[in-house]
């Protein structure tokens, strides 16, 4: 295994223990939410990142680190919203939840390690203030795409967005941790 795939599972367990415990906390209560709610809370999350970095401070005491926790683990919340897109049956088993989880980040990590190799691991250099910008971004044009009922003329939709968020959100919390 190398390094960045190591790191990369290190934060995926603390992201996938979180969401497993919350599962058996409140079950399946997320499944009320419309993947665009997914994305507004996606969005609240990111801005808060960013809020804090501007200011240099916080008045709530939860840092940034859970905030692009809650990152990765809303966008794979999205993800499954759009798979099983039925809100007939809102009660997911945690073994259920769970195997979706493992099957979203399991695409994540590939994706990540195809533009690992096509852009040399560029993230690695970058600020950790610009990889919020960039889940920002992202989170705008999944608005975009949802406003327009996810038709796009040339863009990718808005799976490959959550895709993109969880990535940017992983690796802003390696440098975290790298500290």
């Amino acid at each position: 295994m190398d390094f960045t795939q190591k790191q990369y599972f290190e934060i995926v367990e603390t992201c996938r223990s979180l969401y497993v415990k919350k599962m058996n906390d409140y079950g399946s209560a997320w499944r009320i939410l419309r993947p665009a709610s997914l994305t507004d809370q996606i969005f609240i999350k990111a801005q808060r990142i960013r809020s804090i970095e501007d200011k240099g401070t916080q008045k709530v005491s939860e840092g940034i680190i859970p905030e692009f926790v809650g990152i990765v683990n809303y966008a794979i919340m999205a993800l499954i919203q759009i798979e099983i897109n039925s809100y007939d049956d809102l009660n997911l088993s945690v073994d259920k939840a769970t195997a979706l989880y493992d099957k979203y980040i399991q695409a994540s990590f590939s994706l990540m390690q195809d533009k690992n190799h096509d852009y040399g691991e560029a993230w690695r250099d970058m600020r950790i203030s610009s990889l919020t910008d960039i889940i920002l971004m992202k989170i705008f044009r999944t608005k975009q795409i949802e406003d327009h009922n996810g038709i796009t003329q040339v863009s990718e939709g808005v799976d490959a967005n959550y895709f993109d968020m969880i990535n940017y959100a992983v690796f802003a919390l390696i440098k975290l941790n790298s500290k």
